[in-house]
């Protein structure tokens, strides 16, 4: 149960990689479509703000994104549950591959309709994907590699984040926007060919009839999911956790507008929409050291404790609280991007550690509907800070003063986490390997 070194963690990465074949492919997929995605995001953000000129199309974008999500939620989840989870992944990512190379025709602000279009079918394949995904992990993985897989992924995002956020700015700059959605569309396709190598057992397909599309509009199973999910508050206060967190969804709006408008880099580059492209570059690339180095630190520090992840949630809300207040006070670009370092660490632990807790709380025939309803109330979360970020700048609020008021309401989730601990009041600390959890 006591913590290991960080040495020895990276060891048992290395080692669960060497391994487990299915884990491996998996990680795979994961790099070369977030690695895509990073230099879509870098990309499309640029395009609105250069064609628009307003903080609110960024707000709509990211609401377009991620409040799909919400609406696909039952169905997706319900679908996890039902069918294959592999082929589902695979076709959610062959959908990714034309919905991004459609963005290439974007040329004008007369066009950039299209672009709310696209998003929502963006969404819903990924709407269709994670949850599926977040399944299949505790499939592959024993009950003690939760821990170590769960933080490998968080991990693998971070880098991802921070060094395709970095490499699709430079891309962007140097070769234009166009070939980063081709990038990125390239990456699904790769992403959906690791999924097809993978070979594992999915037992809660066995032995149920052939799949009707009405089922589609069957909302039992919804139903059925939603009792299980409320008849444990254990269960229900760590499903809740990632809605707290999508209170900190403002950044998607804060970080661009900081990289354009408080922190070009106009020292490096004259053109003025070329310097905000690389400032939005950087200062997101900070956001993935934060998040690279959450979960390397807390899954060392918290080793098997269940009891250490949930006071690692706590801290993590704390940091996100200080990082974000801290920021509307930095006076240059280098503090700014210690204090995104400091808040997307602790956003990092918090999601590492709130996944690996409600994977051993949830049975494997539910994972689908939980997963799909944890990433549900996420993006609603998400998707209410980011619009109501960017409305709030449009109408006369400095970046500075929006990025405090996120801080101080991370403050609610934080205390609202505090107050839910009594209901593990009777619970011993067991380690990951053991069944018991009650």
């Amino acid at each position: 149960m006591d913590p290991k070194p960080l040495s020895a963690r990276i060891k048992q990465y290395a080692t669960l990689l060497r391994e487990n074949r299915n884990f491996r492919l998996l990680w795979l997929a994961q790099i070369v479509s977030e690695l895509g995605d990073w230099f879509y995001a870098v990309a499309l953000y640029s395009l609105l703000l250069d064609l628009t000129g307003s903080a609110k199309s960024i707000g709509i974008a990211i609401v377009l994104q991620v409040l799909p999500q919400v609406l696909i939620a039952p169905a997706a989840g319900a679908l996890n549950d039902r069918l294959s989870r592999k082929k589902l992944m695979i076709f959610a990512d062959i959908i990714r591959v034309f919905v991004v190379l459609a963005m290439v025709t974007i040329r004008s602000a007369d066009m950039v309709w299209i672009i709310y279009l696209l998003l929502p079918l963006e969404t819903m394949a990924w709407g269709l994907f994670e949850p599926g995904r977040a399944a299949v992990v505790p499939t592959i993985l024993s009950r003690q590699h939760l821990i170590i897989g769960n933080a490998l992924s968080a991990a693998t995002w971070s880098f991802n984040l921070a060094v395709g956020a970095t490499l699709g700015g430079l891309v962007a700059v140097a070769f234009g926007r166009s070939t980063a959605f081709v990038v990125n569309a390239g990456t699904f396709l790769l992403s959906a060919w690791f999924i097809s190598r993978m070979r594992f057992h999915e037992e809660h397909t066995h032995g149920r009839p052939p799949f009707r599309l009405r089922e589609l509009v069957d909302f039992t199973p919804a139903m059925d999911g939603f009792r299980y999910m409320k008849d444990d508050p254990k269960r229900l206060s760590v499903l809740c956790l990632k809605g707290g967190l999508g209170l900190m969804g403002a950044h998607n709006v804060l970080l661009p507008i900081f990289g354009e408008r408080v922190f070009p880099m106009s020292q490096i580059l004259p053109d003025a929409s070329r310097a905000g492209m690389m400032g939005m570059s950087v200062l997101m690339a900070w956001r993935g050291v934060g998040a690279l180095l959450g979960p390397l630190i807390g899954a060392t520090w918290a080793g098997d404790s269940r009891r250490r992840m949930r006071i690692g949630i706590a801290i993590g809300f704390g940091m996100t609280v200080c990082g974000y207040s801290l920021l509307s006070l930095a006076p240059n670009a280098t503090l700014a991007g210690l204090c995104i370092v400091l808040a997307h660490a602790g956003g990092s632990i918090i999601w590492v550690f709130s996944t690996t807790l409600l994977m051993l709380l949830t049975e494997n025939r539910f994972r689908g509907r939980v997963f799909s309803a944890e990433y549900a109330v996420h993006f609603m979360m998400v998707s209410t800070a980011s619009y109501g970020a960017s409305s709030a700048i449009d109408l006369g609020m400095t970046p500075q003063r929006a990025a405090l008021t996120m801080g101080l309401t991370l403050l609610i989730p934080l205390l609202l986490w505090l107050g839910v601990q009594r209901f593990w009041k009777n619970t011993h600390d067991t380690p990951l390997a053991d069944d018991a959890d009650h």
